[in-house]
């Protein structure tokens, strides 16, 4: 296809609250971007719900707006490929029609019926020993218990939705479905389907189902895509496709990775040991690793990457940025003011607005923010701890607390979190890890920066353009499959825009804080258990 010499890829990242597009060239430069947000829709008894119509719709929408700014040709786009929210389900008929809301990461209805599939003699954190040996050996991991993944997706719908269930073509992850309105295909690639737990992920080069996996989740295979390698070419746009989005039906369609394995090549962080922690929505610590293991009792394992032949640790707190949004919009701001805002007619601004202000009253406040802590488990946790029935909170509020303290507190409460989980990771590894590239909205925080790295006492790389880190790693990747980038020129392609070495200043009292945080954890688990466990069991 003639190109006017700048040949790139468009980059689609399906998060949970955008979508947010860009057009990258195949060396990682980012030309332009767009972002449509997007609605979840919050349903009783831990349903979380998105249209996946709605999905595509921004896509079309996006793609066309940045076409016509110019930023990049049609004539230029060689590639097309998604980085998405990972671990959702669509059920789909034969000709992809969706029969149901996607049912996304944050969905727990399936708790109590993984709970009813996994156990067994001789329990183990929940599961039957010989299922979760079987599980572990010829995964990597296992499902969880909160019924936040495919697993947990599949086996409520079968349960509570049987007619629906009965006529369900394919099951589908969120990436997978825009791939097939795409290239036309019902597949997904090796790292996108772990989730499902029903593949054999031992031999990187073939990974299949596993029969034994597919009756312990009493999942027939013809309900589940056919299988093709990460950073695999698909095939060519779809001709219908191709005149929604404006582009020819000769770009390439690419497997594409969920998101934590596209921030991973895109966080420039791809050399065995070397980590990155992603601050958005939810969070996470990765790091890709020489070898396969697992660790049941903290819920992260190493899985298929986003590389062919390579395996990366994978775990996700669940909330994150998440915390900050809805202390701005649910608690410290109200409808009016936000509406007040929202009257410049640029709602995207008016947002980075408020959030400027926030973050200023926060840098006010000093270190500790005056003793009170901040819990962030706002819809339960995954890592270190999988428990559903977890929910945050401030503790330790006093008369002097302000806006700014409350601010801060969250923002050193999501880093204390982080601080939880990397503690285990650097167990996991068996090394310490002294630096991790940050990537995701909160890495846009300055302040939010010098936090992490004085509450984790590590140093903390800022990457530039850090909310683009999952398109520009869907770039990376697409630009691999397509023959145009070796994984080693990678790192070099990825700027760092900031270093933020930890204040030893605050190492004690972060030390402190850190540890009353996860007392808090232990002395409240079983209230939270007894709180929550009729509302989101």
């Amino acid at each position: 296809m003639p190109t006017s010499g700048n040949p790139s890829i468009l980059a689609i990242d399906l998060g949970t609250s955008a979508v947010k597009l860009a057009a990258v060239t195949l060396r990682g430069t980012i030309l332009g971007g767009e972002v449509e947000p997007q609605a979840v829709q919050l349903l009783p008894e831990g349903g979380a719900e998105q249209d996946p119509e709605a999905w595509w719709s921004a896509i079309v929408r996006a793609t066309r707006r940045l076409l016509d700014k110019g930023v990049v040709s049609a004539d230029d786009i060689v590639g097309i490929n998604i980085s998405s929210q990972w671990s959702g389900t669509v059920a789909v008929d034969e000709r992809g029609k969706p029969l149901h809301p996607a049912i996304i990461w944050m969905d727990s209805r399936g708790a109590p019926h993984v709970r009813r599939a996994v156990h067994g003699f001789m329990p183990v954190e929940g599961f039957g020993i010989s299922r979760l040996v079987t599980w572990v050996r010829l995964t990597g991991g296992a499902p969880t218990l909160s019924g936040k993944d495919p697993f947990g997706h599949i086996l409520y719908l079968k349960s509570e939705h049987p007619e629906l269930y009965r006529n369900t073509y394919k099951f589908l992850e969120p990436k997978d479905w825009l791939n097939l309105r795409l290239s036309g295909r019902f597949a997904s690639s090796y790292d996108t389907i772990t989730l499902h737990w029903v593949t054999d992920n031992r031999d990187l080069q073939r990974i299949h189902y596993a029969e034994q996996l597919l009756q312990l989740a009493g999942l027939p295979r013809e309900k589940l895509p056919d299988l093709v390698p990460a950073a695999s070419v698909l095939g060519p746009l779809q001709p219908e496709a191709a005149r929604a989005l404006g582009l020819s039906d000769k770009v390439q369609v690419i497997t594409g990775a969920p998101d934590i394995l596209a921030a991973a090549v895109g966080s420039g962080a791809v050399r065995d040991f070397e980590a990155h922690l992603c601050v958005g929505t939810s969070a996470w610590i990765a790091c890709h690793l020489p070898f396969k293991k697992t660790d049941v009792f903290h819920q992260m394992g190493t899985l298929p990457s986003a590389l062919p032949g390579r395996y990366i640790l994978t775990n996700e707190q669940e909330s994150a940025g998440l915390c900050l949004s809805l202390l701005k919009d649910n608690i410290l701001f109200g409808h009016e003011e936000l509406a007040r805002y929202g009257d410049s007619g640029n709602p995207g601004q008016a947002s980075a607005d408020l959030y400027t202000l926030l973050e200023k009253a926060a840098a006010s406040v000093p270190a500790g923010s005056d003793q009170l802590i901040f819990m962030p488990w706002l819809n339960g946790e995954r890592s270190p701890v999988d428990d559903h029935h977890l929910r945050g909170g401030f503790f330790n509020q006093s008369l002097k607390t302000t806006r700014g303290h409350m601010v801060r507190a969250v923002l050193e409460g999501v880093a204390y979190n982080s601080r939880w989980l990397f503690s285990y990771v650097e167990k996991f590894v068996g090394r310490r890890l002294d630096s991790l590239r940050l990537i995701g909205g909160g890495a846009r925080s300055q302040l939010w920066c010098q936090i992490i790295a004085d509450v984790l006492d590590r140093r903390i790389q800022q990457v530039d353009e850090p909310v683009l880190a999952n398109a520009r790693g869907a770039a990376f990747q697409a630009a691999l499959a397509l023959g145009h980038l070796t994984v080693e020129e990678i790192p070099s392609l990825v700027p760092v825009a900031n270093t933020f070495e930890p204040n030893p200043q605050n190492r004690g009292l972060y030390d402190e804080l850190f540890g009353e945080f996860v007392n808090l954890y232990k002395s409240n688990k079983a209230i939270f258990a007894r709180l929550n466990r009729a509302r989101s069991a």
